[in-house]
This record gives structure tokens, C-alpha cells and sequence, in this order.
């Protein structure tokens, strides 16, 4: 589904990511987790071909993404508030958003509905700019956005950064269910690793650029996951050589 090779991002003297291989198969819901610098971002943004590789390419459904654009028609994603159109409403960005990918205004009507519960009566149906909204609310306009039209695969960058408690959960139980039918490809960038291993099959961990972890989750990843952040050892863990 995707493929990076000799994928590498340098500016100047300085080389912020760097992974020589990695597939991303369809179904997988990876997070994809490491400190702040780790590359996650540059990671993503090379994806979506917001920026271009030094060297190396990646490619989506073998269709290299800085070589054609057939790959976003299958493609959702929300990286930041620079994903959003600030002057529209949530109604008429959702709205363009789902013009564009093929949806009526039933459609649209009915999308909107499914991610009433997220929304919690404050982005839909208001007269307030996208611009005017909180963080939080901003991001729940740009993360459902990126659902829009079942995409093939959806790429979230701290989807659950500014949101509270409770509009964490439920998108945690809407990452699940567009999860549950193992025919969408999701990546998930998180600082919070108790929403990441509850969400993602498969973990990647990236340190200064470089993959140095890529495994399946187990009943232990979160555990393992906080050991390996908090520099504490683990008497057994796939975090060790």
C-alpha cells in the first residue's frame, strides 16, 4: 500500500529523517511514535508529497506520490490547521470536502450526522469561521474531514493533541470502527502512547530520523513503549536487542 525507499529528508548539513525501507500494508493502523525532532511530521509531509525527498521516494499503490496525483483520490488527511480553509464554516468545508470527493449533499447530511456525538453540538450548524473556533474544535473539523469519502487511507498527525477527555475517547472508538473492517489503511503520529496502543495494530518507533523499532502490538506494548521512554529497563521486551 506504502512504500518508502532510501527515503531521506536533509536540510542543509542537517539530515532529519532517514529510512532506508519500510511497507505500510493495507489494513495496518500504525502509530507511529518518537520524541519531538523524532521526523514523524517530515515523515507524514513526505507521504502527502507537502514536501520533497533529498533522495529516495514513496510511493502509494506503487503510484509515486511527487510523480502523480491518481493517489489522492484515495486518500484522506489532516496534519494541521493549514489542512482547513479558516474563512469557511465547518458546514461549508465539509461541504467543499465532500464535493470533492464524489459526495452528494445526502451524503454529506449524513456524514455529518455520524460524527455528531464528536462534534458535541459545537461545530455543525453554527454561523463561527473555522478560524474563530477553539484548537480543539479546528482539529475536529480537519480529522473528520479526513474520513470523508472512505478513503483507502487516512494519515492523522496527534489527531488527540487539544481535544478533551471526552472527544479523545470517542475518536478513539471512530478510529477503531473505520479500523474494524481491515480494508483501510490509517497512520497515526502520537505523543500520548495509551491512545496509540489502543488504537494501532502495529507500532513504529522513529528516533533522529531513523526507524529503530517496527512491531506488531502486544498486551505488553504500552508498557513497553513507556520503559523505553522513561529509559527504564524492562527484564524482557521487544524494545531490547
Amino acid at each position: 500500500m506504502i512504500h518508502a525507499t532510501n527515503l531521506q529528508k536533509a536540510y542543509g548539513s542537517t539530515t532529519v529523517l532517514d529510512i532506508t525501507e519500510l511497507t505500510i500494508n493495507k489494513g495496518d493502523v500504525l502509530g507511529l511514535v518518537g520524541n519531538n525532532g523524532a521526523g514523524k511530521t517530515t515523515f507524514f509531509s513526505l507521504i502527502l508529497d507537502l514536501i520533497r525527498a533529498t533522495r529516495g521516494r514513496v510511493a502509494i499503490n506503487q503510484i509515486p506520490v511527487e510523480k502523480s496525483e491518481e493517489w489522492k483520490a484515495i486518500t484522506g488527511a489532516y496534519i494541521d490547521e493549514s489542512f482547513t480553509i479558516g474563512y469557511l464554516t465547518p458546514d461549508e468545508y465539509l461541504g467543499f470536502i465532500g464535493e470533492l470527493r464524489g459526495m452528494n449533499a445526502h451524503d454529506i447530511a449524513v456524514f455529518a450526522k455520524d460524527f455528531e456525538p464528536f462534534f458535541n453540538g459545537e461545530i455543525t450548524g453554527k454561523k463561527k469561521f473555522i478560524r474563530d473556533l477553539s484548537k480543539g474544535n479546528q482539529k475536529k473539523v480537519g480529522v473528520a474531514a479526513a474520513f470523508m469519502g472512505s478513503p483507502e487511507v487516512v494519515i492523522l498527525d496527534e489527531p488527540f493533541a487539544n481535544l478533551d477527555p471526552s472527544s479523545q475517547y470517542q475518536l478513539r472508538g471512530i478510529i477503531k470502527n473505520v479500523a474494524a473492517g481491515k480494508q483501510k489503511t490509517i497512520l497515526i503520529s502520537s505523543h500520548d502512547l495509551d491512545h496509540i496502543t489502543d488504537v494501532c495494530s502495529r507500532i513504529v518507533i522513529l528516533e533522529k530520523g531513523k526507524v529503530i523499532r517496527d512491531e506488531a502490538k502486544t498486551e505488553s506494548t504500552l508498557a513497553e513503549l513507556e520503559e523505553f521512554f522513561t529509559g527504564v529497563k524492562a527484564e524482557r521486551s521487544f524494545l531490547e536487542e
